[in-house]
């Protein structure tokens, strides 16, 4: 009976033993440590483009990593300004997409519940200036994937045209005598007086305003009155964020608004009367056909310059000037740099769809291959320190900002219009910049409608 209990309480030790040790493997196989029972990568991830006209090379992008990696790239690309549509319906879907983009703070605050936590990724560790990510709390939820800029575009071949005519009535004798809006409005008016001399219809392109075509105006052009009216807001440290805690705004730099708007409507190739039916397309073609000498536009504008059938503009004469407004101090002023494309990862996905996504975009910008694609063919200026100095975009407008941006004497203006408040108070907006421009209502008529509209917009 001894040795029959002996031999009973060892086999009881074995399986306990055997037992914990089952128990141990499980906990490492859940902690990813080890390769058993490992659920298989994902072998198809899914990306929701925010920009047509650079779709066609992310396809490109998509066919070399399945060559390179194995691994399927669903991309999809929203229709110009129906991005957050588009993201609202695909995102509802079974096969949802595994990256997507928001737009700054606003936009994490519409889709935070489906935001990943991106802390831990190389993408992350690849950005130069950590301040430039989306964060809430220790957690990052948003990395900004291009740095860009815009500014007023001019043709320099027909600017020199200018500077050499002798009977023109200003002094200046190069752009880079243009560093402030008097400055501007003089060489502008006078050149638009002389168009027959240039060859132009008009110094400035058609100031766009057909159905979602006046982001120029309501968004980029705004930046620049509202971020001088932002920094004066003590209570803040940040523009933007005292552009997203505003309950109302007093649109104090509005005169300076008018001044710029004015000199593009007054001193166009379009009439006011057509402007309600004109496009981005529409201007961006009047400039590469050479019909006009200024366009304000960014850099991602070079693809529309260079696509156009009969392109005249030369590649090197091709420059760029900061929004100059009459505000004091603007002769330090750069352009207008910053980001509202920040790439997510949708953290309702599997964790293997998550990690494929996560090396995906580590992939595109840190190989080579990748690289390659973002500054020869997507022309991104990168945020991330894996692109040395020497990398730098092929088309003129990115070098243009990046040049800007090393001026030691200028100051870029950081985009601060993500802080505001809705795209009805942008619609608000352009609609009463419209009526003003086609004579229907005053200036007053526009800022009383803009604060109106922004009060509104925050307290809905």
């Amino acid at each position: 009976m001894k040795k029959a209990l002996s031999l009973i309480l060892s086999l009881v030790l074995l399986l306990s033993f055997a037992a914990c040790g089952k128990g141990e493997a499980d906990q490492t196989t859940a902690s990813g440590a080890s390769n058993e029972n490992k659920p298989a990568a994902a072998t198809e991830i899914y990306f929701l483009n925010f920009k047509p006209e650079i779709a066609s090379v992310y396809e490109k992008i998509a066919e070399e990593y399945k060559e390179k990696k194995g691994v399927t790239v669903k991309v999809v690309t929203a229709a110009s300004n129906g991005y957050e549509q588009t993201l609202t319906s695909e995102i509802a879907k079974s096969d949802p997409p595994t990256i997507f983009q928001i737009n700054g703070p606003v936009g994490y605050r519409s889709w935070a519940d489906y935001c990943a936590d991106l802390k831990d990724t190389a993408l992350y560790s690849f950005l130069s200036d950590k301040s430039l990510a989306i964060k809430d709390g220790d957690s990052v939820y948003g990395i900004p994937y291009v740095v860009e800029g815009y500014g007023i575009i001019y043709n320099e071949e027909i600017t020199d045209k200018y500077f050499a005519l002798k009977d023109r009535a200003t002094s200046f004798s190069s752009m880079d005598e243009i560093n402030s809006f008097s400055n501007l409005k003089a060489l502008v008016e006078d050149m638009q007086s002389k168009k027959e001399e240039l060859n132009i219809d008009g110094v400035f392109a058609s100031t766009s305003f057909s159905s979602g075509n006046a982001w120029r105006w309501d968004t980029h052009l705004a930046n620049v009155p509202f971020y001088y009216e932002f920094i004066e807001n003590k209570d803040f440290d940040d523009p933007t964020l005292a552009g997203l805690g505003s309950s109302e705004i007093n649109f104090t730099y509005s005169e300076n608004f008018k001044n710029i708007f004015d000199l593009y409507i007054n001193n166009s190739g379009t009439p006011k009367n057509l402007i309600g039916s004109k496009s981005v397309n529409d201007s961006m073609a009047e400039f590469a056909l050479g019909k006009v000498a200024m366009v304000q536009n960014g850099n991602w504008a070079y693809k529309d310059i260079s696509d156009v059938d009969g392109n005249t503009v030369k590649k090197d004469k091709i420059k760029m000037l900061p929004v100059y407004t009459g505000i004091k101090g603007e002769e330090n002023q750069g352009l207008c740099v910053g980001t509202e494309n920040y790439l997510a990862i949708n953290s309702k996905v599997s964790a293997e769809k998550q990690k494929a996504s996560a090396d995906f975009l580590e992939w595109l910008f840190s190989s080579d291959e990748g690289k390659r694609y973002v500054t020869e063919e997507l022309g991104f200026i990168s945020p991330f320190t894996t692109f040395d100095k020497n990398e730098r975009p092929e088309d003129p407008l990115a070098n243009q900002i990046l040049d800007w941006m090393e001026k030691k004497d200028s100051k870029s203006v950081p985009w601060i219009f993500t802080s505001f408040p809705s795209e009805t108070f942008k619609q608000d907006f352009s609609s009463a910049l419209l009526q003003y421009a086609q004579g229907s209502a005053d200036w007053d008529k526009v800022v009383s409608t803009v604060k109106k509209a922004w009060q509104n917009e925050y307290q809905a």
